[in-house]
């Protein structure tokens, strides 16, 4: 995804029909991405490219403010940065909407292939409790699979919440703790979260979810990501 970014669309007016070309030559590339199962973080990337994209098309005849600015210098006193507008003229201008235009239909298609992989894995993916919850569920173990390699990933996680300019956004942090042969699985995940118990004390009653699944999918790229969205919705439903 680096080869698709808003280097491509602001000079547009140099080189159209090149420029045309590399960017369906990098949705290409993200294709390959979805086409082996890989979604992270190509998925996330090109939605951001999008929303981005979207709001400078939606700014009409306003585009120069919402395209990136140059860093012009530092203020010492102030301790910022001082940034000043591409120098562009409105020929550039028009051909940076033209090209964002015409992109985003191809973007947006990208985008669908891509979720539809993400709700297939979620499909997919369940999530159980194991032993009793405790009322503090911010902190505890994510035991997740990976069928590709046989392995079960014991991953602990904290959820953080901070504050934006408007509202409360969640963070979710996680850490791998260990890598276990995926046959434990069956034979008892309350004896996993017994073991924890005893080797991390700070954590005497952890809240604790399995997640199964039989999709040989990329772990760090697809079954990770996946679930981690899925647990967060589960905790805040």
């Amino acid at each position: 995804m680096s080869k698709l970014g808003l280097d491509l669309f602001i000079t547009a007016e140099q080189d159209f029909e090149v420029r045309q070309y590399r960017i369906l030559n990098a949705l290409a590339s993200v294709r390959d991405d979805f086409t082996h199962n890989r979604i992270y973080p190509t998925l996330g990337e090109l939605i951001e490219l999008y929303m981005t994209l979207t709001r400078i098309s939606r700014s009409a005849g306003d585009i120069r403010h919402e395209l990136p600015r140059r860093i012009k210098g530092l203020d010492l006193k102030a301790q910022r940065i001082i940034y000043e507008p591409l120098d562009m003229s409105q020929r550039d201008l028009e051909a940076v909407e033209e090209l964002i235009n015409w992109s985003l239909p191809h973007i947006q298609h990208a985008i669908e292939e891509g979720q539809t992989i993400f709700n297939f894995v979620d499909e997919n993916l369940g999530v159980e409790e194991v032993g009793i919850l405790p009322s503090y569920a911010e902190e505890g173990y994510l035991l997740i699979p990976e069928p590709r390699r046989r392995l079960l990933h014991v991953l602990r996680y904290e959820v953080s919440i901070f504050s934006g300019s408007d509202e409360q956004y969640r963070n979710l942090k996680t850490i791998s703790i260990q890598s276990i042969p995926l046959g434990l699985i069956d034979e008892s995940p309350l004896a996993i979260k017994r073991s924890l118990i005893e080797r991390h004390h700070d954590l005497p009653n952890p809240a604790t979810y399995l997640f199964r699944t039989e999709l040989d999918f990329p772990y760090s790229e697809t079954i990770l990501p996946v679930a981690k969205r899925k647990f967060m919705r589960r905790l805040f439903s």
